[in-house]
C-alpha cells in the first residue's frame, strides 16, 4: 500500500487516467474529488461492505428457511 501526504488542492494520478484531488480539508474530514473514465466504477468501501452483509443475510436467511422446512418435514414424517 502506498501512503502519501497531500495538502488541500494537491492531487495524485493513478494509472494515467484517474486523478484524485484533495478538494477540501475540514477538521478531521477530507473531501476528495475524483476524475475517472465513466467505465471505472468508484464506490465507498462502507457501501460495498453493507451490500455484502445484506447479501450474506439474505443467503443465510434462505438457508435457514430451507433447513427449517426440511426439519419440519422430517419431524412430521417421524410422527407418522
Amino acid at each position: 500500500m502506498l501512503v502519501l501526504k497531500r495538502k488541500e488542492g494537491q492531487s495524485i494520478v493513478v494509472g494515467g487516467n484517474i486523478i484524485i484531488k484533495v478538494h477540501k480539508i475540514e477538521g478531521r474530514s477530507v473531501k476528495l474529488a475524483i476524475e475517472a473514465p465513466k467505465e471505472i466504477s468508484i464506490l465507498r468501501t462502507e457501501l460495498i461492505e453493507k451490500s455484502v452483509e445484506k447479501t450474506k443475510q439474505s443467503i443465510l436467511g434462505e438457508d435457514i428457511k430451507k433447513f427449517l422446512e426440511i426439519g419440519i418435514k422430517t419431524t412430521k414424517s417421524e410422527e407418522k
